[in-house]
């Protein structure tokens, strides 16, 4: 396992669609540990291939809290529904964050690492990171998204309240 640099903002491979992963094999499980190792060294909840310099269809998320690692391998979401606006970051874009527009509910169908298909529902915040992570997977930024953007004290002051 190792911890590789995250690509920042400007930087043409965050824009790329990914490709479809087709080996689930000892380099994909290699890259997730790496990726995970990566996302938890900057202090992030999600992480996409691309961040780390790969044009595959791979992401994950993790919550903490005790809840499971999601690994998301050519993730597709089947289904949405209803919308909150929320405050978001990005571990490609430091120091930037905004109120985003998402939907409340999200299902995707996607792999794990050994190739098998499975099903995952999510709802608000897990919710929020899955399609922020899945849309890093089609090249599309969340800052793209932002319908107003958010100092780091007016962040500090909500999360405070929180």
């Amino acid at each position: 396992m190792a911890i590789r640099p995250v690509i920042t903002h400007p930087n043409e491979i965050l824009t790329t669609k990914c490709t479809e992963v087709k080996a689930f094999d000892k380099k994909l499980a290699t890259l997730l540990d790496d990726m995970y190792d990566t996302m938890i060294a900057s202090d992030g909840i999600g992480l996409a291939a691309p961040q780390v310099g790969e044009t595959m269809q791979i992401a994950i998320v993790d919550l903490g809290e005790g809840q499971e690692i999601i690994e998301m391998i050519n993730p597709e979401v089947v289904e949405v529904g209803g919308s909150e606006i929320e405050i978001e970051g990005c571990l490609s874009f430091p120091d930037i964050y905004g109120e985003v527009e998402r939907p409340f509910y999200v299902k995707v169908e996607a792999q794990d690492r050994d190739g098998a298909l499975y099903e995952l529902e999510a709802e608000d915040y897990e919710a929020r990171a899955i399609l922020h992570e899945i849309d890093h997977l089609h090249g599309v930024l969340f800052t793209t998204k932002i319908i107003r953007y958010v100092d780091l004290e007016e962040l500090e002051n909500e999360e405070e309240e929180a």
